[in-house]
Formats: structure tokens, sequence, C-alpha cells
């Protein structure tokens, strides 16, 4: 369903039908339309991947790992949702004699409804019509409807056209997913009675204008917004001393990967001063040719981004140049770098994302002036540190747990696995909640909790039921019980 066809209230009014429908559908049935629409992403891809690459400029290798991605999104919470563990099913028996009486309680996680999702530019598959979103959205009971992204509408609408055949080949409900697309019609979806939620991954102006509209609503409701991340990155001295040219090359290779538009690219990079690291890093970027960006005002920003740091006072270019033309030339990469001492002065023009292929080194004299600027680095979806075996560390790792969602360990965070684990949210800005986007728990943000009291078994749902019809882990006056 698109708003070709149907006005946006026609669209979520049969989304909150669908939505109901899918509720109390079980986790099997839901499950197989998950796995429906994977498999025929798989069998599109090469259709999927041609449209994509004449929008995106991303290239048919990369495209075709993210379709592959996407499907195996779409698998992974199947597989959550069989496993059980994701309705927190909690039971308390009553018990008389306790002072108070205890009643018996029983808990357990309910989808909370129609949900609008945003589609991000850097991702047309994985962040986008069918991806993390949706399908968290989809395994726990709710409803979707896209938001499409401007920079690749004609995959958007080819991709919606998919998965709506497959869902409904699944035996789904009609209006379980839609498709939407404008400005104006995005900002009517947040404001939309019907829609309980609103997943987005995009920038910090437009992501805080939607977060804004969703909790001044007459019922607020939840944005779980992934909008900007600096990403930062501390060397040792003595991981510089034993690995530098290493070190060079992997982190090269990481802030340049995808021409910068990564998430979690690194964009700052804070090493002990008066080493040659700089040096060797321009060396490795040297290597790294300009590659297109995404769009056309990406790449109109990208140089503004460039020249408004290199106007800074003691900023010194390493590599690269700040005058360049992204839209005909392609991103090409720069390294920045200054001062802790610097950054401390002037946070709010330094501390600032550029969104393409560039990274700033930032040198800090001792430990206490790390941990100084490390203070005025706002909330990051990763933290990575490189140091070496025996370093006691620990100090700034928790510093760093403390502005960031993943912190990494001798590694560069511009891949983010698909699994239970991971964790794909930090402080503001870069999300605006306590939650994942990626991995088995991003289908918390699309739950509420619900409890029962002294509820005869007949209204439960299985999973409160005396007997474990599900066979799922649940946790039982106190004790967490296995499946």
């Amino acid at each position: 369903m698109t708003t070709a066809t149907f006005s946006l209230s026609e669209l979520t009014a049969a989304a909150t039908r669908a939505a109901s429908i899918a509720a109390v559908a079980s986790d099997a049935e839901r499950a197989g339309w998950l796995t429906a629409v994977a498999d025929a992403l798989d069998a599109n891809v090469a259709e999927l991947v041609k449209i994509a690459d004449s929008e995106t400029r991303l290239g048919k290798a990369r495209l075709t790992g993210e379709v592959a991605r996407t499907s195996g999104q779409l698998r992974l919470f199947a597989t959550v949702i069989t496993e059980g563990s994701y309705l927190e099913a909690v039971i308390d028996h009553a018990d008389p004699s306790a002072a108070p009486p205890k009643p018996d309680l029983r808990r357990l996680l309910k989808p909370i409804g129609p949900v609008a999702v945003f589609s991000a530019s850097n991702f047309p598959f994985a962040f986008s019509v069918a991806g993390g979103d949706t399908a968290s959205a989809l395994a726990v009971g709710c409803s979707v409807v896209v938001k499409a992204h401007s920079g690749h509408l004609r995959l958007s609408g080819r991709t919606a056209e998919i998965v709506t055949e497959a869902l409904a080949a699944a035996g789904a409900p009609k209006g379980l997913f839609a498709l939407i697309s404008g400005r104006e019609a995005g900002t009517a979806l947040v404001q939309d009675p019907a829609i309980k939620a609103v997943g987005f991954t995009g920038s910090i102006p437009g992501g805080r204008a939607l977060f804004d509209l969703a909790v001044s609503r007459p019922e607020p409701i939840p944005f779980y917004g992934e909008l900007g991340s600096l990403n930062p990155v501390v060397i040792t001295a003595a991981a510089l001393a034993e690995r530098s040219s290493q070190l060079a090359a992997g982190l090269a290779a990481s802030f340049t990967m995808g021409a910068g538009q990564f998430c979690t690219k690194p964009g700052l990079v804070f090493i002990p001063a008066g080493t040659g690291f700089a040096a060797e890093l321009a060396e490795a970027a040297k290597g790294k040719d300009a590659a297109p960006m995404l769009t056309s005002r990406i790449s109109d920003a990208y140089p503004d981004g460039l020249r408004s740091v290199a106007s800074l006072p003691d900023v010194t270019i390493v590599s690269g140049t700040a005058d360049q033309d992204a839209t005909r030339d392609g991103a090409a990469p720069v390294v920045f770098s200054t001062s802790a001492a610097n950054v401390l002065e002037r946070p709010d023009e330094l501390l600032e994302e550029c969104f393409g292929p560039t990274t700033l080194l930032i040198e800090y004299t001792d430990q206490a002036e790390l941990s100084d600027v490390l203070a005025k680095v706002p909330g990051s979806l990763t933290a990575t540190v490189h140091a070496q075996p025996g370093e006691d560390v620990s100090g700034l790792v928790e510093q760093l747990a403390g502005l960031a969602g993943r912190v990494l360990f001798d590694g560069w965070p511009t891949g983010v696995a698909v699994n239970w684990a991971q964790q794909h949210g930090g402080p503001y800005p870069a999300t605006t909640s306590l939650f994942t986007s990626v991995g088995a728990t991003a289908v918390r943000r699309f739950q509420r909790p619900v409890a029962y009291q002294d509820a005869p078994e007949s209204v439960l749902h299985p999973a409160l039921r005396e007997a474990n019809p599900l066979g799922i882990p649940r946790r039982v006056d106190g004790v967490l019980m296995p499946s």
C-alpha cells in the first residue's frame, strides 16, 4: 500500500486494523512472514542491486552484501521471536501469608501498535524499507508505515512492492506494511494519532525536528532516532610504539570506507603528542581514491564541512585538501590535526560531525588532558581503545562506556554485527533512546509491559500460562527458568 492510491489516514487506519491481528498472531506465524520477506529479497537481489546502484552509487559488491545483511536481519528476528525470551515473561504466584498479601501477578511485553519508520540515505537496504526497524517492529506484531528516503525513491518503491507481495503470500493481514514518500507526508505521519512510535536514521537537525513533533503531540510517542556520532578512538603511546604503521593503515581504511558515510566512521582519533603518527596516516590515506557520495546535497555539504574545520585556529591539514568539489570529482580523504588544548577551547566547533571521508587527530599531552577532552565529546555510537596487553586502561574504558553504546578494543568501528549482543545506540545525539537499533534486542523499542493480576488462565497469553505451552524461558517466583 502506498500514498499513490491511498490517503495517509487510510493507510494508518489499515495499519491499525492489521496491528490488532498481528498482535494476536503466533510467534511462528510472524516468523513465517519475516522469512517470506527475506526469501523474496534474496530472490530479487539482482534487480534490487541494479536499481540501488543507479541511485546511490555505492557499487554492486557493497549493495549485494547489504541485501544479504537485510535478509539476514529478518531471519534473525524470526529466530528471536520463536526463542521466546523477547517477551520477558514473569510469573509471581500468590502468597496470602506475605505482609501485605501478594496477589498472583504475571507480566509480559506486548506490541505497541502501528510504527512509523524513516529510511536512511547511507544504507538503502539494511536501514531502509525492509531494514532493521521494519523487521524488528513486524517481528513483535506491530504494523509499519515506512517513509521512503528521497535519495533512493525507485528502489524504495520496488522494495515495498516485493515486501507487500511476500507478506500477502505468507498470509499476513492487509495493511501490515505500507510506504509513503515526501517530506510533508513524513511530518504528517509522525503526527498521525494512529502511530505509536517512530524509528528514524538520519541527520541531527532532521531527527531533532521530528523528535520534537513526536513528543509534543497531544499523545506523545517514543521517537527512536539515530542522529549523529563522532565515534572517538584513543591510541596509547605503547600501542603506537609497537604497531603505528598497522594502526595507520587500519584507520585509513576505516574512515574512508564507503566515502566516510558510515554512522560508525571514526571521526576523532586521540593520540599522544609528539609522535610521527600523523605522517604515517597521511601516507596510508594517499592510496584512498575520491569516491562519489550518496546524494547531491551530501556532496555539496562535505566541502563546506572541510572548509569550516580548516578555517579554525591551530588546525592543520596533514593529508588531502579542503578545497574540493565532491559533487563533480567525488569526495577525497582529508586528515586534520589539532591539540587537545585547542579542542577544550572551542569544543562546539571542533566536535562537530563532518559526513564524509575525513577524520581529526587530537594530540593529548597526558592522561589528565585526555580525560578532560573526552568529557567534552558528545554521545556516540562507538568508542575504541588501542592499547597494549598489560596496560591499565580501566579508567579510560569506564569513561568511554559513559559516552558510547559500544566500546571496541584493537579494532575499528565501521562494522556492525547483527546478533544477540549488539548495541547500536548511545547517549544523545548518537540516539534519542537507551535502546539498540541493530541486533536482537531492537524489538524492545516496539513493546510495552502489561501485568495481569489474579487473571483466569483462559485470558492469558500462552507465555504466562502455568504449563508454559510455548516452552520459552521465564522467571517464576524470582527464579529464571530455562525453556
